[in-house]
């Protein structure tokens, strides 16, 4: 999901037909917010002030009378679990993300051939975002998951005052897409937050990048996924990705020494006894790299070169930049970690986590989908599961706990 800084400030007047659309609104359900109603009035003229017509504000917001109290749910939401590094990864960069990517690479060949063509992009690098943003478009089909982005970005500028501001900006560049004409209402669909399409894209971050690579004049991130993996490709693109490079490279380091913080040559690394996991030599030893160890001096360490950087401008966190990097890599059959996260248990396959949530809800600890991915509930489950056995409840998705399964 993409961030932007941009921000607007806020109406305070209503206009007469921000009164006339108040009134509309006081007609609707009695359980309504009328408060609700009367900020969606008054924001009418703000959005004016911002280039949005009449007509196109009262398109987007008609049957929009209350706020969507999952938008508030999710976004007052913390988790009290903080996930080590390996949950991470374990969760986004698997077997079947590599095989779908794969897959994906072969069906749409042509259009990345193209795209990549035209930005100098790396295709691998766009199918991992691809992956981790929407799951290969999954998500877009997940009713639960997606919603109405108006009403949620009313939601949120109306409710929430810590997204207030954020939300308001979004909201005039939402309408002013669908002004465009490139979606209609019923497809101006996001996240809870008001990201976007296939890859992801909150709506200033698509004016400022969205791309029409399949010419019908449109550019539509919600169905056309050349559209989609073109916007994103020109997002890493404009903001300096490298052709040709690297996003990075495991490596492995001395042992007992200390490194210097900061960006040094790769051929400087190696001078100090920092080489490729692979064994392999590094390509261009002039690029600048800063070293990584996500997971302490005894998990994976890497070089990250400039192309790493690009990738966190698509999502500023370490661990969602490598996680494309890595998923790129395995997509494009580079191989995965020489060195392995640090995990407390003997790790599944994608199968057989799906396997482990399949027998905790034969057992009736858990009623989650059999996605594979162990998040809170799947953890809860495992946690039951092995408190009843007088186990320690860690909640690992462990082989030890499924060859318990297995034998009940």
């Amino acid at each position: 999901m993409l961030v932007s800084k941009t921000a607007t400030r806020m109406g305070s007047v209503l206009t007469a037909a921000g009164l006339s659309l108040a009134l509309l609104f006081s007609a609707g359900p009695a359980s309504a917010d009328a408060g609700f109603q009367n900020w969606v009035a008054s924001f009418r003229s703000t959005a004016a002030n911002n280039g949005v017509s009449g007509a196109t504000y009262d398109r987007a917001f008609r049957g929009v009378t209350d706020i969507d109290p999952e938008v508030l749910e999710k976004a007052r939401y913390q988790p009290e679990f903080t996930a080590p590094v390996w949950d991470y990864f374990d969760n986004r960069v698997h077997e079947h993300s590599v095989a779908v990517g794969r897959q994906m690479a072969r069906q749409w060949k042509p259009w990345l051939d193209k795209i990549e063509a035209r930005y100098g992009v790396d295709r691998y690098i766009l199918l991992a975002i691809w992956s981790m943003e929407s799951n290969y478009g999954e998500i877009l089909k997940n009713d639960k998951v997606m919603r109405n982005v108006v009403r949620s970005l009313a939601t949120l500028a109306y409710a929430d005052k810590r997204r207030a501001k954020f939300a308001r900006t979004q909201l005039i560049a939402a309408l002013k897409i669908l002004q465009s004409g490139d979606i209609d209402v019923s497809h101006l669909t996001g996240s809870w937050a008001g990201a976007m399409g296939h890859t992801q894209f909150i709506p200033t971050s698509y004016q400022a990048y969205a791309v029409d690579a399949d010419g019908n004049g449109r550019r539509d991130i919600w169905t056309s996924i050349p559209d989609a993996l073109a916007t994103a490709a020109n997002l890493l693109r404009k903001n300096g990705w490298q052709a040709d490079k690297t996003w990075g490279y495991e490596v492995t380091l001395p042992a007992g020494r200390k490194f210097p913080n900061g960006s040094m040559s790769l051929a400087k690394w190696q001078s100090i006894g920092v080489a490729r996991a692979t064994g392999k030599p590094f390509r261009n030893g002039s690029d600048k790299a800063e070293l990584k160890v996500p997971d302490g001096r005894g998990g994976p360490a890497f070089l990250m070169t400039k192309n790493f950087s690009v990738i966190k401008r698509y999502n500023n966190a370490d661990k969602y930049a490598l996680a494309v990097g890595l998923l790129a890599d395995e997509i494009a059959g580079y191989g995965g970690l020489v060195q392995d996260w640090k995990r407390p248990f003997t790790k599944l396959s994608f199968e057989e986590r799906q396997e482990l949530q399949q027998r905790l809800s034969a057992h009736g600890y858990y009623d989650g989908k059999f996605d594979g991915k162990i998040g809170e509930g799947s953890r809860t489950a495992i946690k039951a599961f092995q408190a009843q056995l007088g186990l320690a409840p860690d909640g690992h998705p462990s082989m030890e706990v499924l060859s318990t399964l297995r034998k009940r």
